[in-house]
């Protein structure tokens, strides 16, 4: 339905890899052409008419990004993706974590909502807890209560893991974390295209997600915090545009959400983000949601006639992507003969080693959708697999 808004497909692309990087519509990459061709300037300062259409358009993309998700426009901080909104708020509570606190994160984390965490403890002594999964992929809640304590600073969950594609119950976990006086760090980084979100209904503490998972160009991605939260996180970086006075005896800085945007920003990237959140609005959820549900459904409906085939996780409890291997067939090696056949689909551990661990696997394929994909996209891939399979067999 929307293929005819994204110039980079043909009769043969079948892409099924949007969990990793969503391709882009028209509209963004014209957006980005157009603002190095006619507006391009730095931001913030200057005094020319260059510089102030500049600034107005990058802070009318801040003003967007608030509008999706909820927020207020000083609660949103530019990033270069959610890996750097996660490592500023990791490297703010490295600072002020003690050996008798507490981070808790789920083991089905991405890497870079795993690692950041793992580093903060390591370095301030802190301790470093892991609460589980059940067999279907959805959280085990008896494991996560059992592991908050009042010790507990922190929770840094997604609200959709990209390997098992369930939308947690964020809301519930949110109330009891902060029934412990501790804060939430949610990921949404697969969620965000998928589903609505109001950081305000849900009262997370912060909250993440990038640009290039959402139709926007890589290079930007987006902090929520709570503007009190937000005041007390130490700067992650130091530099140009984040300061309110420097001598040489001190430096004081701005105020949010410059503070926590040190140097140069992402303009052209944050200008074309606002596309991307415009092209979506301008679409609506109800389309979105209809369209997205229609085509996965239909392929879980496939993949469960393919001979063999084992799921990550229950999937009639998944939406937009779904995690599997084939019965006596590595996935690297189904993977080959899937690009070789045009068939864009994402193999290995998926930067989710500890949960690939659970499994007791090192490696699956992973097949996600997009705006873009419809039933022929799946008719086309459920052949080349089969085909694949024929041939390992």
């Amino acid at each position: 339905m929307f293929k005819k808004d994204f110039s980079i497909f043909d009769d043969k692309l079948i892409y099924l890899d949007s969990a990793a990087s969503a391709q882009k519509p028209q509209v963004v990459i014209d957006s980005l052409t157009d603002f190095y061709a006619h507006y391009y300037s730095n931001v913030h300062r200057g005094t020319c008419s260059l510089a102030n259409n500049a600034t107005k358009m990058y802070e009318d993309a801040r003003q967007a990004v608030a509008r999706f998700i909820g927020a207020d426009t000083k609660e949103i901080i530019f990033t270069k993706g959610a890996t750097e909104a996660i490592n500023l708020v990791a490297s703010g509570y490295a600072q002020t974590l003690k050996p008798n606190d507490e981070v808790l994160i789920c083991i089905s984390e991405h890497h870079a909502n795993f690692v950041p965490w793992q580093q903060a403890c390591l370095k301030s002594g802190a301790t470093f807890k892991v609460f589980s999964i059940l067999p279907d992929g959805t959280w085990d809640m008896n494991d996560l209560k059992k592991k908050l304590s009042p010790k507990t600073k922190l929770v840094a969950v997604a609200e959709m893991s990209n390997v098992l594609g369930v939308l947690n119950p964020v809301s519930e976990l949110i109330n009891l974390v902060h029934q412990k006086g501790a804060k939430v760090l949610l990921d949404a980084s697969q969620s965000i295209c998928h589903s609505p979100i109001d950081v305000k209904k849900l009262d997370c503490d912060y909250m993440a997600f990038s640009g290039h998972k959402i139709y926007g160009p890589t290079g930007i991605g987006v902090l929520y915090g709570k503007k009190e939260v937000l005041e007390k996180l130490p700067p992650y970086q130091f530099g140009g545009d984040m300061i309110d006075k420097v001598s040489v005896k001190e430096t004081t800085f701005a105020e949010l959400p410059a503070c926590l945007e040190a140097g140069t920003p992402p303009i052209a990237e944050a200008i074309a983000l606002k596309s991307a959140l415009d092209y979506m609005a301008q679409i609506g959820w109800n389309k979105i949601q209809k369209q997205e549900k229609s085509i996965f459904d239909y392929l879980i409906q496939r993949l469960k006639e393919v001979p063999g085939i084992q799921f990550l996780g229950d999937p009639d409890l998944k939406i937009g992507l779904v995690a599997f291997n084939i019965s006596g067939i590595h996935p690297n090696d189904l993977s080959i003969i899937l690009a070789k056949q045009n068939v864009c689909v994402r193999v290995g551990h998926h930067c989710a080693m500890p949960l690939h661990a659970v499994f007791d696997i090192s490696a699956s394929i992973r097949v996600s959708l997009g705006l873009y994909n419809d039933e022929n996209d799946i008719d086309t891939f459920i052949v080349a697999l089969n085909k694949a399979i024929g041939f390992f067999k």
